[in-house]
């Protein structure tokens, strides 16, 4: 758990070392941002509900498609493509778990439209002089859990995410710096990742 609040504390510092934002982001342009946010990657780390570490790289391809690849010794990859989420786990000899991607608060983020000024999605929308929180839920089925996002400007950044699910147990994904890329389609083929795998 020391480890945990001792990288919590490091990724508020990196956030505070940031040049002092002019004023909270509306939610208009946090929706704008995601929106334009069509394919990128980035390095991550993970702080799991449980306090342990995880570390790997992320790629994302809006509308719907993310690959979250994790560093050894972990040895998951998650993946979400055609509105499944698939978890593969080498671990345990199983085979892969499977679950709607509109179950997950990640979805927000991954939506084909994003809009965050609808009604009952925005449950909190703050400023601590450095960087907006935005904490959003899928308003017709707030059960799913809620996600946590935080943006620094000058220019539009999303930062890090914490995802509190449905279990009641929470994620937090803190980014190194989300950069444009163009990505492999066979990045999010989730039936070729399986073929590999058998």
């Amino acid at each position: 758990m020391r480890v945990a609040q001792t990288l919590a504390a490091a990724a508020l510092a990196a956030l505070t070392a940031l040049p002092a934002s002019a004023a909270q982001l509306s939610l208009g342009q946090v929706s704008n941002y995601l929106n334009q946010l069509s394919s990128a990657t980035s390095g991550f780390t993970q702080v799991n509900g449980d306090g342990t570490i995880s570390k790997g790289t992320v790629y994302m391809q809006r509308p719907g498609k993310v690959r979250f690849e994790y560093d050894p010794p972990e040895e998951a990859l998650v993946m979400a493509n055609n509105g499944t989420v698939v978890i593969f786990d080498r671990k345990v000899n199983a085979a892969p778990e499977t679950y709607p991607l509109s179950q997950t608060p990640l979805s927000i983020i991954l939506d084909r439209n994003v809009n965050l000024g609808r009604a009952n999605m925005v449950t909190n929308h703050t400023y601590d002089g450095t960087a907006t929180t935005v904490t959003a839920q899928d308003p017709r089925n707030p059960q799913y859990g809620t996600i946590q996002m935080k943006f620094t400007d000058n220019p539009v950044e999303l930062r890090q995410w914490i995802i509190n699910d449905s279990n009641g147990s929470s994620t937090t994904v803190i980014l190194q710096g989300l950069q444009p890329a163009q990505i492999n389609s066979g990045k999010f083929n989730v039936r070729g990742e399986i073929a590999r795998r058998d």
